[in-house]
């Protein structure tokens, strides 16, 4: 039976100088500095101030973290682990990472594509019972143990060390293609410093005969060959797919894009190179900017004649489609990837709180801004749309055929062009999609390399700058290939099959892994070491059942029904179904390659190596006052 850490029994037994140790109990005086002595049985506090003294018991170790014993007697000095300059910065930068370019295009397409305002029932249900939750949970984790995404797991259950690895494969895919999407947006920015827009004109050298401006004070009859301004210069300026075959037919690399890459990739170095103390300012910009904007944009939009035919379009419900499995599996995917657990990013971002801070309160504040900024977006976006049917004499239905980046940088870049200081607000739109782009890149690369740096410290520990250049570099070549002239089409074939079932399927065997093999009661108690009190039943249930359960809704419905990919007027051939799961795969495979590995290199028999595996191997640090206590 121990005694509680504010216990004063015995304190009257230590004197002043002397060594306070007894039965086995440390009683540590707080203002003294402990040196530990070869035998590693004595601590000898230094002259100071008697002060209200604290038993440890045997199940603890307790040292201050500044002066560990290595168990030979000798000091080896261990730093404290970084931490947020400010609060305020740490949920900038998750707001940040969770708001990103897909809840500007890719929410209000699936809201209008699954029946509107009835979508949002589905949403809500989903975000409620699985994406919130598992925001939780990762936030929690992150923050108790104080690890990434590889080494977090020798303390939870190490045989899901696999994990850890796919998600840096992950998060290297992701950098490879989303980055290049920044590039477009940057070079749209750059055009737009004209006082007319190019995508306004059917009289530029990469225009065709088939280019009709509608907007155009002359009578233009709109046929069914015709194309946009917008549209040319995006697909032949800006991509040049005419220049490529397809998949099988990249072509060559464009160099303007290439220096837009370079630029951004530069931009991102210098801004997360020292760690959260940078990042965390430079989001101060990159996370508020986008809602200083959509609200200019909103309130543009909300002036455009016709506005109230695309917001009617966006919420009026189709309540048959409920019935609809497809639409039940799309909230559930579209929760999942925006508020974005299972990257590694909400697990290194939290392991950079103090031990104490309301992750809780936290992970409700950040989900609910995530999900309302998606559903303004949508307003955003939909005004604008009714704008573009009104002034082209059609149905909304017809106008919101783009979907994903076409979205953004066709239909949405007309309709600003036609607006009045169109120059003005193509530049503002085009830097809200940057600085969507980079919070979110920042994220997803820390992800990686607190994962990298916790696991390998004595390789990296002090050569973060060095290990990002590198990351930045490999990161940099891995994305040439969607430099190239059918780019575009390497970015749809990523974006659809190295991050959806990849993503879906770590998140799962992640709740499982802690629910289960960990297991839910002493996770719910490392939440009340933090916070004081310990989760209520709602949160077990989803953790243990609802949770894990969607997931395996939504990847199972993934893998029995592909997508069928089309681009433009490129339809996607049988064999990169092959190629996009083996590129899926990839990432997923690391998990029973190390489980097979770890059963092999643990001594015993099955049953024992199965036991060390699933149990933890070392304790994690618990902070009290001055004093870090490893649990065991």
């Amino acid at each position: 039976e121990t005694e509680p850490l504010t216990s004063k029994k015995d304190v009257s037994d230590c004197n002043k100088g002397e060594d306070c140790k007894e039965n086995g109990l440390l009683v540590r005086n707080p203002k003294s500095a402990l040196r530990l002595v070869e035998d590693g049985n004595k601590v000898h506090p230094s002259q100071g101030d008697k002060g209200e003294a604290a038993q440890i018991s045997n199940g603890y170790s307790a040292v201050q973290s500044s002066v560990p014993c290595n168990g030979m007697g000798e000091l080896m000095e261990l730093e404290d682990r970084e931490t947020w300059s400010k609060k305020i910065d740490f949920l900038l930068s998750v707001i940040g990472y969770a708001v990103d370019l897909g809840n500007v295009w890719r929410f209000p397409y699936i809201c209008y594509q699954n029946g509107g305002g009835a979508f949002l029932i589905p949403y809500t249900i989903m975000a409620i019972f699985g994406g919130i939750p598992l925001f939780y949970m990762e936030l929690a984790l992150g923050q108790y143990h104080r690890n990434g995404c590889i080494s977090i797991w020798r303390k939870i259950c190490p045989i899901f060390k696999g994990i850890g690895f796919a998600i840096c494969i992950v998060d290297l895919y992701i950098a490879s293609y989303y980055n290049t999407i920044m590039a477009w947006a940057f070079y749209y920015l750059i055009s737009s410093f004209t006082a007319e827009l190019p995508w306004t004109s059917c009289t530029n050298p990469w225009n065709t005969g088939n280019c009709t401006n509608y907007f155009s004070k002359d009578n233009i009859s709109w046929s069914l060959h015709s194309i946009s301004p917008a549209e040319e210069f995006y697909t032949r300026h800006v991509l040049q797919v005419h220049k490529s075959e397809g998949l099988d037919d990249l072509g060559g690399i464009s160099w303007q894009l290439t220096l837009c890459l370079l630029l951004i990739f530069t931009i991102v170095y210098f801004s997360i190179w020292k760690g959260v103390k940078t990042s965390g300012k430079v989001v101060w910009v990159t996370a508020t900017f986008p809602y200083i904007i959509l609200f200019i944009l909103l309130v543009r939009g909300a002036t455009l004649p016709g506005a109230w035919r695309g917001v009617l379009y966006y919420l009026k419900p189709d309540w048959q489609k409920l019935l609809a499995t497809e639409v039940w599996v799309d909230a559930a995917a579209q929760i999942f990837f925006s508020l974005g657990p299972g990257f590694g990013v909400l697990l290194a971002y939290a392991s950079y709180n103090k031990f104490h801070n309301n992750c809780y309160q936290d992970a409700l504040v950040t989900s609910t801004v995530n999900c309302m900024t998606s559903f303004v977006s949508g307003f955003v976006i939909f005004t604008v749309l009714g704008y573009m049917a009104e002034m082209r004499n059609k149905e909304v239905s017809e106008v919101a055929k783009d979907t994903g980046p076409s979205l953004l940088f066709i239909t949405y870049a007309e309709a600003i062009a036609n607006m009045p200081a169109s120059t003005f607000f193509a530049i503002i739109f085009f830097l809200m999609l940057l600085t969507l782009g980079l919070d979110s890149t920042f994220a997803g690369l820390e992800g990686l390399i607190t994962g990298v740096l916790d696991e390998f410290p004595h390789v990296w520990g002090k050569r973060r700058e060095l290990f990002v250049l590198a990351l930045i570099i490999v990161c940099f070549l891995g994305s040439l290939a969607t430099l190239t002239f059918g780019g575009a089409y390497v970015v749809k074939l990523f974006e659809e099959y190295a991050t959806g079932p990849a993503v879906l399927t770590v998140v799962f065997l992640e709740a499982v892994a802690v629910s289960w093999f960990y297991g839910i009661t002493q996770f719910c108690n490392d939440v009340k070491e933090m916070l004081g009190s310990a989760p209520g039943w709602y949160w077990r249930v989803c953790w243990v059942a609802i949770s894990p359960l969607l997931l395996l809704f939504v990847t199972s419905s993934f893998l029995s029904n592909p997508p069928q990919l089309r681009l433009f007027d490129y339809d996607y051939p049988y064999w990169t179904t092959v190629v996009g799961y083996c590129i899926g795969s990839s990432s997923i495979i690391c998990i029973p390659i190390y489980m097979v590995y770890r059963l092999i290199v643990t001594p015993g028999t099955l049953k024992e190596r199965i036991l060390k595996s699933i149990t933890p191997e070392t304790g994690t640090e618990i902070p009290f006052g001055d004093i870090r206590m490893n649990a065991v």
